[in-house]
């Protein structure tokens, strides 16, 4: 590959389903000739394809994958195959203008979904033996079904841009019929090699088919660590990450988007502790590629390419201040033994079961005789959870109950009281903290609410912090510029 200077841009599933806008919004967008090019596009599945091939990634409604691991019967997967295969027909016909590109697309579909559908027949009558057993093959299964998505938006797209006049190429790292055995990195370079940046525009999946697995590695991020990947390894000057939105300040649908503010400036930590919360900036891995890459990451509004969006990068912030509000439905596992104090083994036994069952860990909470871990996960799951600590510690009380945090995120966040501000602005809301935390690092504070007293809590806070901060800087600059010394300072700011 020749080297240049190169952006790796990452494009999401939603933005991808309206792809037809985003030829004139962020492939085209003004550009022409040369100025086209020097861009690598990382694209995700079309919207919901994913969820219909593994499982609905917030409701778990299991698709084809899902039919096929409990295989109650053969008709169960087949059936969800082909509400695939519809599925990507409808999303490329709703993008694409040309009918040649329509039918180019259409067979493109029926050859990965026959291809898929005859695997999964012969694995079927493989496991039918007592040598072989369908579970041993499960995660190879689940790898082969999360590629078509990504291949097939990817050929989409590459068709698409061939007709408007531009080069484009689709890049397949799905290993489709080949013979495997690479890892991520091999199979990137593989993939690259001979393709110049400067005359052509690669058009990647999202999903890289190779000996780490990455779905057994990151599940549904698989799509972020090949971007990064890429970027680290091609040397990008800048890693894009392509949404609907901005970066806000908040939730524009919860506090309103005359009052929300766009960030223009962060830094890795603060895109660790929105991952930490749900919010999707990028996974975790692939924050660690990048700065260990030296790569700094654009967040942009894919259909607003005139905006430099965010730009995150190992920089400090300039003056301390509260950056991002926002928060996240948990559930509080409640470990209490009276025995506990002064005893080993509690917090490693109830990590370990958490860790088997695979529950996510937002924060945790300990004192004498009491571990509590705010978790993001499903009550069905907690409930095994419960009865296997129960098991390992039988004379211990163990409960869940269904909560919420609230954060605020900043990356600077030292000598601003967010912790006593944000408790007197959440009382005088008329609401009820039932914990709150602060670390040393004054990255975020979090704080412990009932469900029902989240979004009202996460408009207080916003408020206060954003709201309220903006109006006092404003006051204050305009005192400043015309030498009033009777302004007074608004207090807390």
């Amino acid at each position: 590959m020749t080297q240049s200077n190169h952006t790796v841009e990452k494009i999401g599933g939603t933005s991808m389903s309206r792809l037809d806008e985003l030829r004139d919004t962020l492939f085209t967008a003004g550009r022409s000739g040369d100025e086209l090019y020097n861009r690598v596009f990382v694209v995700s599945a079309f919207g919901g394809i994913s969820d219909l091939l593994l499982e609905h990634k917030k409701t778990g409604k299991p698709g084809v994958y899902g039919e096929f691991a409990s295989a109650d019967n053969h008709h169960g997967w087949h059936e969800a195959l082909t509400r695939v295969s519809e599925a990507m027909n409808a999303a490329h016909k709703a993008v694409l203008d040309h009918p040649a590109d329509v039918a180019q697309a259409d067979d493109f579909v029926q050859e990965r979904i026959e291809g898929a559908r005859n695997c999964l027949v012969d694995l079927q009558r493989l496991c039918s033996y007592g040598h072989f057993r369908l579970s041993e093959h499960l995660p190879q299964i689940r790898e082969l079904l999360a590629g078509l998505g990504e291949a097939h938006s990817a050929f989409v797209t590459a068709l698409m841009l061939q007709r408007a006049g531009i080069d484009a190429r689709h890049v397949d790292l799905s290993g489709w019929r080949d013979d495997g055995g690479v890892n991520l990195d091999q199979r990137i370079r593989d993939a690259m090699e001979g393709i110049d940046v400067t005359k052509e525009i690669p058009i990647v999946t999202g999903y890289a088919q190779c000996v780490e697995g990455l779905m057994r590695e990151y599940d549904r991020g698989y799509s972020e660590v090949t971007f990064s990947r890429l970027a680290a390894l091609t040397g990008a000057r800048e890693a894009i990450i392509h949404k609907e939105f901005h970066l806000s300040s908040a939730d524009p649908k919860l506090v309103g988007a005359d009052a929300v503010r766009k960030l223009g400036q962060a830094n890795y930590d603060v895109a660790d502790q929105l991952s930490n919360m749900g919010m999707e900036a990028i996974h975790p891995s692939a924050a660690k590629t990048l700065r260990q890459a030296g790569v700094p990451l654009r967040v942009t509004n894919a259909f607003e390419p005139q905006d430099p969006g965010t730009l995150i990068d190992d920089r400090p912030a300039e003056r301390p201040a509260v950056e991002i509000v926002t928060g996240l439905d948990i559930i509080a596992l409640e470990v209490f033994e009276q025995d506990m104090v002064g005893a080993k083994g509690y917090d490693a036994g109830i990590l370990d079961v958490l860790t088997r069952h695979k529950v996510r860990i937002v924060s945790k909470v300990s004192n004498a005789n009491t571990i509590t871990h705010y978790v993001d996960s499903s009550l069905k799951t907690m409930r095994r959870v419960e009865r296997d600590i129960a098991a390992l510690f039988p004379s211990a009380t163990i409960s869940s109950r269904t909560l919420a945090m609230a954060s605020v995120i900043g990356r600077d966040l030292s000598g601003l009281s967010v912790l006593t501000r944000g408790l007197v602005a959440i009382g005088e809301a008329g609401h009820e903290v039932l914990g709150a935390s602060q670390g040393p690092r004054n990255v975020d504070v979090q704080f412990i609410l009932d469900r029902d007293q989240l979004a009202p809590v996460i408009k207080a806070l916003h408020r206060v912090f954003v709201e309220d901060e903006e109006s006092a800087g404003l006051r204050r600059a305009a005192c400043a510029a015309a030498a009033v010394p009777a302004c007074r300072p608004v207090p807390g700011a």
